[in-house]
Protein backbone atom coordinates (compact mmCIF):
# COMPACT_ATOMS: atom_id res chain seq x y z
CA UNK A 1 0.00 0.00 0.00
CA UNK A 2 1.33 3.45 -0.87
CA UNK A 3 1.70 6.25 1.96
CA UNK A 4 -1.70 8.07 0.52
CA UNK A 5 -4.08 5.41 0.51
CA UNK A 6 -2.44 4.68 4.05
CA UNK A 7 -3.72 8.10 4.95
CA UNK A 8 -6.54 7.57 3.66
CA UNK A 9 -7.31 5.15 5.86
CA UNK A 10 -6.16 6.53 8.98
CA UNK A 11 -9.52 7.36 10.09
CA UNK A 12 -10.71 3.65 9.96
CA UNK A 13 -7.87 2.11 11.03
CA UNK A 14 -7.73 4.65 13.93
CA UNK A 15 -11.19 3.93 14.93
CA UNK A 16 -10.45 0.09 14.65
CA UNK A 17 -7.84 0.54 17.23
CA UNK A 18 -9.28 2.51 19.24
CA UNK A 19 -12.12 0.05 19.50
CA UNK A 20 -9.57 -2.63 20.32
CA UNK A 21 -8.46 -0.04 23.04
CA UNK A 22 -12.14 0.00 24.76
CA UNK A 23 -12.14 -3.59 24.31
CA UNK A 24 -8.89 -4.15 26.39
CA UNK A 25 -10.37 -1.71 28.80
CA UNK A 26 -13.35 -3.61 29.61
CA UNK A 27 -11.63 -7.21 30.91
CA UNK A 28 -14.28 -8.92 29.34
CA UNK A 29 -13.48 -11.15 26.24
CA UNK A 30 -16.87 -11.73 24.97
CA UNK A 31 -17.96 -8.01 24.65
CA UNK A 32 -20.86 -7.88 21.74
CA UNK A 33 -20.48 -3.90 21.47
CA UNK A 34 -16.53 -4.21 20.91
CA UNK A 35 -17.16 -7.13 18.15
CA UNK A 36 -19.95 -5.81 16.35
CA UNK A 37 -17.88 -2.71 16.46
CA UNK A 38 -14.79 -3.98 14.91
CA UNK A 39 -16.40 -6.24 12.40
CA UNK A 40 -18.42 -3.26 11.25
CA UNK A 41 -15.55 -1.23 11.26
CA UNK A 42 -13.23 -3.81 9.30
CA UNK A 43 -15.98 -4.49 6.72
CA UNK A 44 -15.70 -0.56 6.20
CA UNK A 45 -12.30 -0.80 5.88
CA UNK A 46 -12.20 -3.19 3.56
CA UNK A 47 -14.99 -2.45 1.15
CA UNK A 48 -15.43 1.32 1.98
CA UNK A 49 -19.02 1.86 1.32
CA UNK A 50 -20.30 5.49 0.98
CA UNK A 51 -23.40 4.85 3.43
CA UNK A 52 -21.57 3.01 6.05
CA UNK A 53 -18.87 5.48 6.07
CA UNK A 54 -21.08 8.25 6.41
CA UNK A 55 -23.36 6.20 8.81
CA UNK A 56 -20.05 5.43 11.39
CA UNK A 57 -18.71 8.60 10.93
CA UNK A 58 -22.10 10.30 12.32
CA UNK A 59 -22.54 7.85 15.34
CA UNK A 60 -18.92 8.31 16.55
CA UNK A 61 -19.53 12.42 16.06
CA UNK A 62 -22.78 12.13 17.73
CA UNK A 63 -21.51 9.20 20.75
CA UNK A 64 -18.32 11.55 21.21
CA UNK A 65 -20.14 14.70 21.84
CA UNK A 66 -22.48 13.00 24.55
CA UNK A 67 -19.00 11.34 25.98
CA UNK A 68 -17.85 15.24 26.30
CA UNK A 69 -20.81 15.78 28.33
CA UNK A 70 -19.84 12.21 30.38
CA UNK A 71 -16.61 13.74 30.97
CA UNK A 72 -17.80 17.05 32.40
CA UNK A 73 -20.30 15.16 34.43
CA UNK A 74 -17.13 12.84 36.08
CA UNK A 75 -14.93 16.17 36.43
CA UNK A 76 -17.80 17.81 38.26
CA UNK A 77 -17.78 15.20 41.25
CA UNK A 78 -14.31 16.56 42.26
CA UNK A 79 -14.23 18.78 44.96
CA UNK A 80 -10.82 19.67 44.25
CA UNK A 81 -8.40 19.44 41.48
CA UNK A 82 -5.80 16.14 42.35
CA UNK A 83 -3.77 14.04 40.49
CA UNK A 84 -6.66 12.05 39.13
CA UNK A 85 -8.94 15.22 38.09
CA UNK A 86 -5.82 16.24 35.75
CA UNK A 87 -5.27 12.67 34.52
CA UNK A 88 -8.73 12.22 33.77
CA UNK A 89 -9.01 15.61 32.32
CA UNK A 90 -5.68 14.77 29.80
CA UNK A 91 -6.48 11.53 28.94
CA UNK A 92 -9.98 12.20 28.56
CA UNK A 93 -10.15 15.38 26.86
CA UNK A 94 -7.50 13.73 24.21
CA UNK A 95 -8.62 10.39 23.80
CA UNK A 96 -12.66 11.99 22.74
CA UNK A 97 -10.92 14.69 20.73
CA UNK A 98 -8.91 12.50 18.46
CA UNK A 99 -12.78 10.08 18.00
CA UNK A 100 -13.93 13.74 17.13
CA UNK A 101 -11.16 13.95 14.42
CA UNK A 102 -11.24 10.55 12.82
CA UNK A 103 -14.94 10.69 13.01
CA UNK A 104 -14.97 14.60 11.33
CA UNK A 105 -12.13 13.52 8.74
CA UNK A 106 -14.55 10.30 7.87
CA UNK A 107 -17.52 12.17 7.49
CA UNK A 108 -15.46 14.34 4.98
CA UNK A 109 -14.04 11.49 3.12
CA UNK A 110 -16.86 9.64 2.51
CA UNK A 111 -19.02 12.88 1.87
CA UNK A 112 -16.29 14.47 -0.57
CA UNK A 113 -16.50 11.51 -2.31
CA UNK A 114 -20.49 11.69 -2.99
CA UNK A 115 -20.22 15.22 -4.04
CA UNK A 116 -17.24 14.59 -6.74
Amino acid sequence: MKAKQLIALAPEIYLVFATLYYWVLTANFFNPFAIVLSIILLYQLIFRKFVTGISIASIFILLNLYMIFALLSELSEFTEPNEDYNNLLIVGSLFIALNLLAGIFMFWKYLKTKIV
